[in-house]
């Protein structure tokens, strides 16, 4: 039986991957976490006393911590999702980007290089490629430009990964995914953020014309695809994984009001009239959709549950795990939230 280290493993994707790992006979799964805001032990609750699973509570910024690791547990392979995540955030204050999503690339890096392992996976983003309004979907070769301090961060972990494989011969592989939504996603998120809100009756925010363009991936598919580049992906390799499909955000939001009535039986004009329009955030881009032709090609990976369906089973998930949200919406959350949409950028949150 392999061991993977999986880093950010109580985070939103990164659970969900735990989850699949431990669901296979072949895979021994070492978590190392250091539970900021996003990651949360909940989301784990169901497998901590799994034999084939082990927790470590640490920061992928400490070198120590990270070499204590891979001699203890000698992972064969390694599966990158700890980072700081959000946008807005990113906008806010850039350091705790450049800190965790840069510096924390190289250590892991670094470690994996002096320990030797099979696998490198780092998981990337869609936003590296930055705004393609008026352009064609990005293939894995088209340039980065990314547009926030987030993409620019996770941008530069590519590029460190890359130089790596190129330098040392380090086994990278890189996943760029779409929007992911799903179960256990941190009420940040548009997606969440808008399923809490409307059940408590607050506003649902939208920023600008709310026309900017996602391609909207459910959790499940994207942590099927990383495994299936885990396993099988050709080593140096970059994989796009989205839908092929870009909607609208104001869609989205539209759509998810529509859900969330028939779920609850409110009156579906009532959550429509929820929606505010706030002023945009900074540098946001247009419209981000991919290429995915290699994965299909190269692993025959294809998305299994369309967007309806996908949706309407996170809304389902959020109904019945009130508690859950309850549980993550804390003072920092507020205060967050109030430096985000009561336009206060520039501001530290």
């Amino acid at each position: 039986m392999k061991t993977v280290l999986v880093t950010g493993g109580c985070g939103f994707i990164g659970s969900h991957f735990v989850h699949r790992l431990l669901e296979k006979a072949n895979w021994r799964v070492v978590n190392l976490d250091d539970l900021t805001y996003a990651g949360n032990l909940n989301n784990l609750r169901d497998v901590e006393h799994d034999p084939h699973y082990r927790f470590f509570k640490g920061d992928v910024t400490d070198g120590n911590v990270v070499d204590q690791l891979f001699r203890e547990e000698g992972p064969q392979a390694v599966v990158n999702f700890a980072a700081e995540s959000h946008v807005d955030r990113s906008i806010l204050d850039s350091s705790p980007f450049l800190k965790t999503n840069i510096m924390g690339v190289q250590v892991l890096l670094e470690a994996a290089r002096r320990h030797g392992v099979e696998r490198f996976v780092q998981i990337s983003t869609d936003e590296v490629y930055g705004d393609i309004d008026g352009m064609e979907p990005s293939t894995e070769e088209s340039p980065l430009r990314p547009s926030s301090p987030y993409a620019s961060s996770k941008a530069s972990a590519d590029l460190l990964s890359l130089a790596y494989r190129r330098t040392y011969g380090l086994p990278v592989i890189i996943v760029r995914s779409a929007n992911n939504y799903g179960p256990f996603q941190f009420p940040e998120k548009l997606v969440p953020l808008l399923i809490s809100n409307a059940l408590r009756g607050a506003g649902l925010p939208v920023y600008g014309d709310g026309l900017q363009q996602r391609d909207w991936l459910y959790v499940g598919d994207n942590t099927r695809a990383i495994l299936q580049v885990l396993e099988e992906g050709q080593i140096g390799s970059i994989y796009n994984v989205g839908t092929g499909e870009d909607r609208a955000n104001l869609e989205v939001v539209r759509t998810i009001c529509g859900l969330l009535a028939e779920e609850t039986g409110v009156n579906p004009e009532s959550l429509l009239s929820l929606i505010t329009f706030t002023a945009d955030r900074p540098g946001h881009d247009r419209r981000y959709a991919l290429t995915t032709r290699r994965i299909r090609q190269e692993l025959g990976w294809r998305p299994q549950i369309a967007f309806e369906p996908g949706l309407k089973h996170t809304i389902r998930w959020y109904l019945d795990h009130q508690d859950w949200v309850q549980g993550v919406i804390s003072g920092e959350y507020l205060k967050y939230y109030e430096a985000v949409y009561a336009q206060s950028w520039g501001q530290p949150a």
